[in-house]
């Protein structure tokens, strides 16, 4: 019968008869194994600590400690306790082995030594510990993907029981006015300035419903796709957020938003970027200050790390409310705006994904600076 083994193993024998010991290397070393040595109990105990052999061959009768004494303290110890123990004995007696299987041991070779005994035990107990690795490691992957797959799932859970009570506010309100403009149309007596602002209403109404829609399906996206970061043209997605998706807010909140004259170049994906500043921003005129001014930078860290933020002029957020701020539907202040509350726990996930993470700091009376990081794009040098 030929053994051949696909790598090189560590096999420690212990035993205090040098004519055993040779006999074994002869036979282990022939077959490839990597072979240590020990003649007594207190020699084994720091070999195993130390070198962890993926099997020990343990003698049963040697002085001082025996081997029951060994094989006892190597199941007792963190390091030790999952290698194979196969004990190497000349007793016949049935107790002593039901002994050293109660220890621990998982089988004996008997001496004399027969070769191919020897090798067939040896071979059988390390396959099963490489398919026993490889049975914890699969199941610690799956205990990860069982982690993972919950979380989006709760996620995911928690925007289904909110999106029937979110949508119906601006539909409300785009039904509500509408009825109200067919109405006065019906009379022909709507004046210019009321109907335009009607209008702005409902189309206020609809960009609310198309922002909630839109943070529903980011959040679907963010679970099924992996995206490619790209250099991020900062000032761009600034504009675009608000020229196309807060123009109405800022007129209507009469906001002073200040910019800096140029962006560092950052990684990311620009369609979650804007969302991210849509978010940061809207939250920035509804809760700022009255009006709200808000002031728009970036640092570059030591991380390689870029810190965005935006600095709002409101009454500032005391601890235990920032320690919730980036949850599924918490809300800001409740009795000075509507939302949702899905926007900033959007943001968390977004740029997370993307390699950063967010934060706000804030002083009550102070105002408060939300913020969020992106890696830095490689080539780019940073300034003294």
């Amino acid at each position: 019968m030929n053994y051949k083994m696909p790598h090189q193993e560590t096999l420690l024998v212990v035993d205090d008869v040098p004519a055993n010991i040779n006999v074994l290397l002869e036979i282990l070393t022939t077959m490839g194994f990597k072979v240590l040595v020990a003649q007594d109990g207190k020699t084994a105990l720091q070999r195993a600590e130390y070198t962890q052999p993926d099997l020990i061959l343990l003698d049963i009768m040697m002085p001082n400690m025996n081997g029951f004494d060994v094989c006892g303290i190597l199941k007792s110890q963190e390091k030790t306790q999952d290698i194979p123990v196969i004990f190497m004995t000349a007793l016949a007696d049935t107790e002593d082995k039901v002994k050293g299987f109660s220890l621990g041991a998982v089988d004996y070779i008997t001496k004399p030594f027969q070769h191919e005994e020897v090798l067939a035990r040896i071979t059988s107990h390390l396959e099963l510990r490489k398919l026993q690795k490889r049975l914890e490691e699969e199941l610690e992957i799956g205990k990860k993907h069982a982690i993972e797959l919950e979380k989006r799932n709760t996620a995911l859970n928690a925007f289904t029981r909110t999106v029937a009570h979110e949508l119906k506010n601006p539909l409300n309100g785009i039904m509500g006015f509408s009825e109200v403009l067919l109405f006065e149309c019906s009379r022909d007596s709507l004046l210019k300035e009321t109907l335009v602002e009607h209008l702005q209403l409902i189309h206020q109404s609809g960009k609310q419903l198309h922002d909630i829609i839109e943070a529903l399906l980011l959040l679907a996206r963010d679970q099924l796709v992996k995206t490619n970061t790209q250099p991020l043209e900062m000032s761009y997605i600034i504009n675009e957020v608000l020229t196309n998706r807060l123009a109405y807010m800022c007129r209507q909140f009469q906001a002073e938003i200040t910019l800096p004259e140029s962006w560092p170049t950052a990684m990311g994906y620009a369609p979650w970027i804007g969302e991210v500043w849509a978010n940061y921003l809207s939250n920035g005129l509804k809760y700022g200050g009255q009006p709200p001014y808000l002031k728009l930078g970036a640092d570059i860290q030591n991380d390689e790390m870029i810190r965005f933020w935006v600095h709002d002029n409101g009454p500032g957020i005391d601890a235990k409310a920032k320690a919730l701020l980036f949850e599924p539907f918490t809300r800001l202040h409740k009795n000075r705006a509507e939302g949702h509350g899905l926007g900033l726990s959007i943001v968390r996930q977004i740029v997370e994904k993307l390699g950063g993470n967010v934060g706000v700091e804030s002083i009550e009376g102070q105002g408060s600076t939300f913020y969020f990081t992106l890696p830095q794009e490689k080539n780019e040098s940073v300034e003294e």
